[in-house]
């Protein structure tokens, strides 16, 4: 799937590429995560897999990704057009006949209306939506909050939009975080604006 249907995104400066990202706090991953503008998230279910545990995975995604594309076999396929939101992707994934991959694009993925900016936060360390918060000129002490607390606390001062760029800056700026992982970005921190 890199190779073919993510080529743009790694050539792309601009973007992150990360493989199985954990949401919610490690509650649940994402196959692939791609950060260029939006956090567009890949979900992959080969011939081999079930999907007993995907209704508990959608529910997350659709409060933490911005856009999902779900990449399927064709004996998943019916059942993913049955479950999917109609704002999700959905790629047929095949064996040709040689034995690579094609892949097909069935539905493509629009904007998330669903997504929660508290779920979305969840991405951020601690120190990273304090650092956020006193970006935007939050006074007090906000390390002595929660988790939650700052991240309720975000959902109100700024947009998704603004929030998803914060997440990829800091994403990028995590040292030692993934080892061999593509982390490419244009550096600097994003221009927020409040809400």
């Amino acid at each position: 799937m890199h190779t073919q249907k993510l080529r743009r995104s790694h050539q792309c400066v601009n973007t992150l590429v990360i493989d199985e990202l954990g949401l919610a706090h490690g509650k649940n991953r994402i196959d692939v995560a791609v950060f260029n503008g939006c956090i567009h998230g890949y979900e992959i279910k080969s011939s081999k897999d079930t999907l007993e545990r995907f209704p508990d995975q959608l529910e997350i995604y659709r409060k933490c990704l911005e856009k999902l594309t779900l990449v399927v076999a064709p004996n998943h396929l019916d059942e993913m057009l049955a479950m999917a939101p109609s704002w999700c992707g959905i790629v047929l994934a095949e064996k040709g006949v040689r034995g690579g991959i094609r892949f097909s694009t069935i539905q493509r993925a629009r904007k998330n209306p669903e997504i929660d900016a508290v779920s979305l936060a969840h991405l951020l360390w601690k120190n990273e939506a304090v650092a956020l918060l006193e970006h935007l000129g939050v006074a007090g002490n906000q390390h002595c909050k929660s988790r939650i607390e700052l991240y309720k606390q975000l959902s109100r001062l700024i947009s998704i939009r603004e929030l998803s760029a914060w997440i990829k800056e800091q994403i990028t700026k995590r040292e030692a975080w993934r080892v061999g992982q593509r982390l490419s970005s244009n550096g600097g921190l994003p221009r927020l604006a409040s809400k």
